[in-house]
């Protein structure tokens, strides 16, 4: 089992900047690093949703709460974000990348500023994020910047190009900025994968396709997440997948192509989407922040009986279908 953040013995406040603070994996990371008595910086497209979460880490107990409002995909906004941090505290001490949107639909049916944005904001946004916190990190000779991954990013699934294509690249980010700053030891590069999570991103993404995304059994809440997060701050090697289940998957991806890719296509529709809820095609929040939905968790219920729902539906429809065929 992960350590709890606050197993990790502390001797002053910290200086935690989390993008994505708003909702899922990054609220809970400010949370938990509020709980131990941290300066946290929250940054974040969504200002009423930020707001509402640095209230709830002020009652905490953070030693301080500061809202940065800031896109990250926009690099003039994150230095901004950046800058305000630095005038506050003079110093970084953890910086964690955990802002990202989600987009459903094969490439040729997604918007073309759809797709861009989700790379845009899930890859360009780290990108950014280093740009501007690695020369403080390095300035100070130490610190911590931890990417936050997917499992995604190390297979491929139906439906998700951009999102797929958006972290792989954040893991070749990781390798990159290791590279990079090994004349820094005391620099830390950390890369934390989730599998399935409960969090808000499944509901706020855009669809195109004909169905809606659901966090992948197992589901893991965010909070398991935070607390590795904030663990792979202080000990890089202790971060990668989230979860068995994760290491399975990738073997299966790796070992076995041929099985995985035969099999992928009708396990995800089944365990990853949601075939009962009604599809309704759009954005979602990749190009614009839905603050009413930005919340800790998403709310799905038990996963297994989401992929129980599901299989009934497919079976609904392979009879109605049989039976068109029949009265055809």
């Amino acid at each position: 089992m992960d350590p709890a953040p606050t197993d990790i013995p502390r001797t002053t406040a910290r200086v935690i900047l989390v993008t994505g603070a708003s909702s899922g994996i990054g609220e809970a990371t400010v949370r938990a690093a509020a709980a131990r008595g941290d300066h946290v910086v929250l940054v974040g497209r969504a200002s009423e949703a930020l707001a509402r979460v640095a209230d709830d880490c002020a009652g905490l107990g953070a030693a301080s709460t500061l809202v940065a409002a800031a896109d990250v995909s926009d690099d003039a906004q994150v230095s901004s974000a950046v800058a305000a941090a630095l005038a506050r505290h003079g110093r970084l001490d953890v910086v964690v990348s955990c802002a990202g949107v989600v987009a459903y639909g094969r490439i040729p049916d997604v918007p073309v500023e759809v797709f861009d944005q989700v790379l845009a904001t899930n890859l360009n946004g780290p990108v950014n994020l280093a740009r501007h916190v690695l020369p403080v990190l390095r300035d100070q000779r130490e610190g911590s910047l931890v990417l936050v991954g997917s499992l995604i990013g190390h297979i491929a699934v139906p439906d998700m190009a951009a999102y797929v294509l958006s972290k792989w690249g954040v893991r070749g980010l990781v390798r990159q900025l290791r590279v990079d700053n090994r004349d820094r030891p005391g620099v830390r590069i950390g890369y934390v994968a989730p599998g399935g999570v409960d969090t808000p991103i499944y509901r706020q993404a855009a669809a195109y396709g004909d169905s809606v995304g659901r966090p992948p059994f197992p589901v893991d809440p965010p909070e398991r997440v935070a607390a590795r997060v904030l663990t792979v701050a202080d000990h890089p090697w202790r971060g990668g997948q989230v979860g068995l289940s994760n290491d399975v998957i990738r073997v299966g991806f790796n070992v076995l192509p041929w099985a995985y890719d035969r099999l992928v296509g009708p396990v995800f529709k089944v365990v990853a989407q949601d075939l009962v809820r009604p599809v309704v095609h759009g954005p979602g929040n990749v190009l614009a922040p839905r603050q009413e939905l930005d919340r800790l968790r998403g709310g799905y219920g038990n996963a297994l009986l989401g992929v129980g729902a599901n299989l009934a539906q497919v079976v609904r429809r392979r009879l109605g279908a049989r039976g068109r065929r029949v009265s055809g």
